[in-house]
């Protein structure tokens, strides 16, 4: 058996923002960003952070996925059947896709539905704060057609500014109930995927894109807080829809600290990056995050994750 084969409860919690961009279009409504109508907060769907890890992993890192593009010989896109076929079983697929391992699949191989809940599930993501909502109209240079002799003209929503909080669960119970070899190899180069992924993605709705803040807690045993997206908030003077970056406000982190202090003695190890722009305050005094972590675990059990891209 692996050694590095996950054996405990693990909570993720990662914020970052974007600016003059577009988090997470709905297809069905113009591709705007999608937006909980009552509270005017930006939602952003576990697919879409999804992605940004699978394809860092697979662009960056040169690791197998298997929820991919992938076109034959004749220009066509593959479907799950044709992916299938590139595999000989279960166990072939679990050891190649690093995706699957993670968050699980439902397809068919080798004539058999196999349905695998990943022992990694993330939450949809809301921003800290309402949004405001902006439509952006221009024009393009060259015709779009034959007989058009000017450009066309473009449009699309953006939104000025969002901070983003997602929460996620490593369940290593649903690892080993469903013999998914899922190891902290694997976790770690998801975390890696989500802090660098995230800024890695250069397409017109998606730059502007920065991760702030990434903590990942593991417990000695299948204990876990929970919610620690909701042990957070902004503290900020102007209106909500005012806030144009991170100059513009402080994080609240007290609630999360005095949280993890309470179950210190649950806690095995903490890993986390930070963007040194996030200003954060614990009763009401701006602190570093490396301190007030060290009060929670021993040094050798604090790990400060140095990504580079």
């Amino acid at each position: 058996m692996n050694k590095d084969i996950i054996k405990n409860r693990a909570e993720v919690l990662f914020l970052y923002d974007i600016t003059d961009g577009n988090p997470n279009g709905d297809p069905i409504d113009e591709n705007k960003p999608r937006i909980d109508e009552e509270t005017g907060i930006n939602i952003v769907t576990d697919v879409r952070l999804k992605r940004t890890i699978r394809d860092y992993l697979h662009d960056h890192k040169e690791l197998e996925i298997f929820i991919k593009e992938v076109r034959g010989e004749d220009g066509k896109l593959k479907t799950k059947k044709d992916r299938n076929a590139e595999f000989s079983g279960k166990e072939d697929l679990l050891n190649k896709c690093i995706d699957i391992r993670l968050f699980g699949a439902t397809t068919a191989i080798e004539n058999e539905t196999m349905t695998l809940t990943g022992p990694v599930q993330f939450k949809f993501g809301r921003s800290l704060h309402r949004v405001s909502l902006k439509y952006i109209k221009g024009t393009t240079v060259m015709p779009s057609g034959e007989g058009r002799e000017q450009g066309t003209f473009t449009e699309k929503y953006i939104l000025p500014y969002s901070l983003i909080a997602f929460y996620g669960v490593v369940n290593e119970v649903a690892a080993q109930k469903q013999n998914i070899p899922l190891t902290k190899s694997d976790i770690d180069a998801m975390l890696e995927a989500m802090w660098n992924g995230t800024k890695s993605l250069m397409s017109t709705s998606k730059m502007g894109q920065m991760p702030r803040l990434l903590i990942y807690v593991e417990y000695k045993d299948k204990y876990f807080i929970g919610e620690l997206d909701k042990k957070i908030k902004l503290m900020f003077e102007k209106s909500d829809e005012e806030i144009r970056g991170s100059e513009d406000y402080s994080l609240d982190i007290t609630a999360l600290v005095n949280a993890l202090e309470a179950k210190k003695d649950k806690i095995e190890a903490i890993e986390y990056a930070y963007d040194d722009y996030m200003k954060l305050i614990v009763d009401g005094e701006q602190v570093a995050i490396d301190n007030e972590l060290k009060e929670i675990v021993d040094e050798n059990k604090l790990k400060k994750l140095g990504f580079s891209s």
